[in-house]
């Protein structure tokens, strides 16, 4: 396959997107919703040069025939699937990119549509905008209605003139989007019950794995695990939150506090010992945190344990 080029095409404006796509310019200058099956029969945008979108957007592809790389993914666009991006995040177009019969839409916006709105806050919060791309949404039938349906008043606002309650209902309609999207995924976690807890029985045993060691290790992160189960930091918070209540953070200090516990009780390492067993470089951020867990100091926990 031909490498991507180290050169980065940027898209600024939302004119920029539909003008890569091939499509008219937009009839709001920060939303539009491009209709992928006006895009059948077009030559597809030349060459492997990275793209760089300033702009958020989601989208909905169906019968792409060929790969789209995201950083070091990629992913074959024939199954439908919802997906999400985030401005400056990479991607590039294979070389045997065929649109002959490709069907969806996307909906792409400009972060300055969203300023002095909550949503511009909130929409941080929306941790599938950070998802690795092969996480990306498998959509119910029922479930591409619904959207397809908020997609329809979305067009119908913005093709109006505009005027002063334009932007208002246009975020309020994005909003209502953006949560059913969060309700999706969260069915998702919930229903594709083998892979969600496969994953969450991987996470366990290397967990346990991780603590088995005698020696000292460097404390565990989120990212740690997340890259041994092949997924985003976001996506595994928020599969294991679901199923378990917990982010992964939380189940990461469950365990370093029952393995401290264990060190307290059954060695004569002193606490500032343990601590560096456990990965801390500062023994004063052991004792915060295992206080904050436990309403004891390590200390206070050891002796009232004899």
């Amino acid at each position: 396959m031909k490498q991507p080029s180290k050169d980065f095409q940027v898209l600024h404006t939302v004119t920029d997107y539909t003008r890569f796509c091939g499509r008219p310019a937009p009839a709001h200058p920060l939303l539009t919703i491009i209709d992928l099956n006006e895009t059948r029969g077009q030559a597809r945008p030349t060459g492997l040069t990275p793209v760089v979108p300033q702009l958020y957007s989601i989208w909905l592809k169906k019968g792409l025939k060929g790969n789209i790389y995201y950083g070091r993914q990629s992913y074959d666009f024939g199954e439908g699937v919802l997906g999400f991006q985030a401005p400056g995040q990479v991607f590039a177009i294979d070389e045997t990119l065929d649109l002959s019969e490709i069907s969806g839409w996307m909906l792409v916006f400009h972060p300055d549509l969203l300023t002095k709105y909550p949503l511009a806050k909130k929409i941080l919060s929306y941790s599938f905008f950070s998802y690795d791309v092969h996480e990306a949404l498998h959509l119910s039938a029922k479930e591409e209605v619904v959207l397809d349906g908020l997609l329809r008043n979305i067009k119908a606002e913005y093709e109006q003139p505009i005027d002063a309650f334009s932007q208002d209902v246009l975020i309020s309609q994005l909003e209502v989007l953006l949560s059913y999207a969060n309700r999706f995924y969260h069915r998702q976690f919930l229903t594709r019950r083998t892979p969600a807890h496969d994953l969450l029985s991987r996470f366990e045993t290397l967990l346990t794995s991780y603590f088995a060691h005698e020696g000292a290790q460097p404390l565990p992160t989120v990212q740690h695990f997340a890259d041994a189960l092949h997924v985003s930091p976001a996506y595994l918070s928020d599969l294991l939150r679901t199923l378990t209540g917990q982010t992964t953070q939380q189940h990461l200090h469950h365990a370093l506090i029952e393995q401290a516990k264990h060190l307290l009780l059954s060695t004569s390492l002193t606490v500032n010992e343990a601590a560096f067993r456990l990965g801390f470089e500062y023994p004063q951020y052991f004792t915060r945190l295992f206080k904050s867990k436990t309403g004891l100091t390590p200390a206070a926990f050891r002796f009232s344990a004899q």
